[in-house]
């Protein structure tokens, strides 16, 4: 039997989708799982992080045209990793805007904050959220 897909898909739009998958891909470690390109534009990407989970984005349109009408860079992703420190230094080596250098919270998560080149807020960190409580 295999692991069920993540319900819960962050989603976005981007003015240069193709140099976004990029970024996302060769320096912050996603997995290309699909881009559908529709001439110029992505029309859909999905995109798995190693670790579970993933992220959709698609070509920004004009708004009279577009069912999704993001605006590009205003995304905010909280991503689950073992290794913020590796994230932040491919990050780094890249030129990425590092917003906080890791450090630990005060719930004692280890995380990072970066921005990617459309202006979308990243943070990588060891949280991975509270058990469910059953019904």
């Amino acid at each position: 039997m295999t692991s069920p897909q993540p319900t819960v898909w962050p989603a976005f739009r981007a003015r240069d989708a193709r140099a976004l998958i990029r970024f996302l891909v060769d320096v912050l470690g996603f997995q290309e799982t699909v881009v559908h390109r529709d001439g110029d534009l992505v029309a859909h990407a999905q995109l798995a992080w190693p670790e579970g989970g993933g992220v959709m984005l698609g070509s920004a349109r004009d708004a009279v045209d577009d069912p999704w009408p993001v605006v590009p860079g205003t995304a905010a992703c909280y991503v689950v990793t073992a290794d913020p420190e590796g994230v932040h230094s491919r990050a780094v080596a890249a030129g990425a805007e590092i917003l906080r250098a890791p450090y630990t919270t005060d719930y004692g998560s280890r995380d990072v904050t970066l921005r990617d080149p459309e202006g979308n807020l990243w943070q990588f960190g060891t949280y991975a959220g509270e058990p469910r409580r059953s019904a």
